[in-house]
């Protein structure tokens, strides 16, 4: 078993694994910027790539929704409400 492995949640990440794995996230394209035209036959696996890294962030305690503001807060429109 490996050092983050543990029997309660054989998912949970390091701080650093998860560090990266949100600033990776960020880059990736958002769910509904994804369709055929642009993204051609693979847009399927594309869905289901970020599908598998937005399911890792909520295994991780992690909402994927807030991770734009805690990694990039400069880069998120202001709400006007």
């Amino acid at each position: 078993m490996a050092e983050n492995d543990t029997p309660e949640n054989s998912d949970a990440l390091s701080e650093d694994a998860l560090q990266a794995l949100k600033i990776a996230f960020t880059y990736m394209p958002r769910l509904i910027e994804v369709n055929r035209f642009d993204h051609g036959e693979k847009y399927e696996t594309i869905l289901e790539h970020i599908e598998a890294v937005r399911e890792m962030l909520l295994l991780n305690d992690t909402d994927p929704d807030e991770v734009y503001d805690e990694i990039d807060p400069d880069s998120t429109p202001n709400s006007s409400y």
